[in-house]
C-alpha cells in the first residue's frame, strides 16, 4: 500500500515512516522542515528512511492548495497518516492564528483531498489535550472534550470534527488517534524528557512545574504509539477515535528520578506553578484500543528512559 504521512520528518512521523517501510509498505513522507525546532534534526530523522526505494520525499506545506494537490496527483497515495501539526499548548497561546491555520485549515485541504482521491483509509493524530480537565481516566465515548485549556488542543478537536463530517460526507475510512505524552528517542527538544536531560548533563536548573509534586502524565514510548497507528490504519472500520495512552500515570517527579538513575546525572530543580493550559494529569482509559486494534503498550517508565538516554548518548551527546 502507497501511505502519505504528514510530518513524517517528525519526532513520531520518521518512526511511523520507517515502520511502515519495514512491512513493505511505500511511503510518501511530506514536511515542510519548518523552523519551529532545526530542520537538520529532522533531515536527520528520516536519513535511512531516505535511502530505501520505497520511500519518496514531498518537502511542501500541506496548507499550500496547488502543492499538496500536486503531491497527490503525482504520488496517487492509497491511505493518508496525517500527523503533521503544530503541536504544544502553551506557544499555540502565543500563535493562535498559525495554529489554525496549520491544525484546521491545512487539515481541511488533506481531507478533502483525501476525499477526491477516493483514499482506502486515513489515520489522523489527535491529542489528549482535547480532554481539558475532564475527570480521569479519560473515556472516548465519556469523557467531554468541549472545554479545551488551549488553542492548540481546540484546534485539534476542530479537525476531528472536521474528519467525522467528511467521514459522514464522502465515506472516507477514518480513524482518529489521540496521543497521551509520547516519548523517546528522535523526541523533540520542546518536550520532555529532552528538556530534562540536556539540562541535567549541562549542570543547569530546570523548570519542574510544582517540583513535579501532584501532576501525573500518562507517558506512552514512541515503539507503542507507532504499533497504535499501524493498528488503526489496518482496521476494518468506518470512523473511530482511540486513546493511545500507557494507561498508567506517572508523577511528574517519579519521572524525573527515573532519569537521574538512568542517567547518573542528578536533577536541580526551579520550581514554577503549572501554566493553566496543562491539566494536572493524563490518564487514558485504552480499553476500546485494546478490544478493537489489539493495542497493547509494553514498555514502561523504566525502560523507556533507559532507550532514551540511549539514543541521547548515542546521537544527541555526540553532536
Amino acid at each position: 500500500m502507497r501511505v502519505m504521512v504528514t510530518g513524517g520528518a517528525g519526532f513520531i512521523g520518521s518512526h511511523v515512516c520507517d515502520a511502515l517501510l519495514a512491512r513493505g509498505d511505500e511511503v510518501v513522507c511530506v514536511d515542510n522542515f519548518n523552523d519551529y525546532y532545526d530542520p537538520v534534526r529532522k533531515r536527520a530523522n528520516i536519513a535511512q528512511a531516505a535511502t530505501h526505494a520505497a520511500f519518496t520525499l514531498a518537502a511542501v506545506d500541506f496548507r499550500d492548495a496547488a502543492a499538496i494537490a500536486a503531491v497527490f496527483a503525482q504520488t496517487r497515495p492509497q491511505a493518508l497518516i496525517h500527523l503533521g501539526a503544530m503541536a504544544g499548548p502553551r506557544p499555540s497561546l502565543d500563535r493562535p492564528e498559525l495554529y489554525e491555520s496549520v491544525n484546521v485549515g491545512g487539515t481541511l485541504l488533506l481531507l478533502d483531498l483525501a476525499r477526491r482521491h477516493g483514499l482506502r483509509a486515513q489515520v489522523l493524530a489527535s491529542t489528549s489535550s482535547v480532554y481539558g480537565l475532564s475527570p480521569t481516566p479519560w473515556n472516548e465515548a465519556t469523557s467531554a472534550t468541549d472545554r479545551p485549556l488551549s488553542p492548540y488542543a481546540a484546534t485539534k478537536k476542530a479537525a476531528e470534527v472536521l474528519a467525522y463530517t467528511y467521514h459522514y460526507q464522502y465515506g472516507v475510512p477514518t480513524r482518529i488517534v489521540r496521543f497521551f505524552t509520547v516519548y523517546g528517542p528522535r523526541g523533540r527538544p520542546d518536550m520532555t524528557p529532552y528538556t530534562f536531560v540536556t539540562p541535567m548533563v549541562a549542570g543547569r536548573p530546570f523548570v519542574l512545574f510544582n517540583a513535579g509534586v501532584g501532576i501525573y502524565r500518562d507517558w506512552t514510548y514512541i515503539d507503542d504509539i507507532v504499533a497504535g497507528v499501524l493498528a488503526a490504519l489496518d482496521a476494518d472500520l468506518a470512523f473511530e477515535i482511540f486513546n493511545l495512552g500507557n494507561a498508567n500515570p506517572v508523577e511528574l517527579a517519579a519521572f524525573v528520578a527515573t532519569i537521574e538513575r538512568v542517567s547518573g546525572y542528578p536533577a536541580l530543580i526551579e520550581s514554577r506553578p503549572l501554566p493553566s493550559a496543562d491539566p494536572p494529569i493524563t490518564f487514558a482509559d485504552t480499553s476500546k484500543a485494546a478490544a478493537l486494534l489489539g493495542f497493547a503498550p509494553k514498555v514502561q517508565v523504566e525502560a523507556g528512559i533507559g532507550y532514551f538516554w540511549a539514543w541521547y548518548c548515542d546521537t544527541v551527546a555526540q553532536r
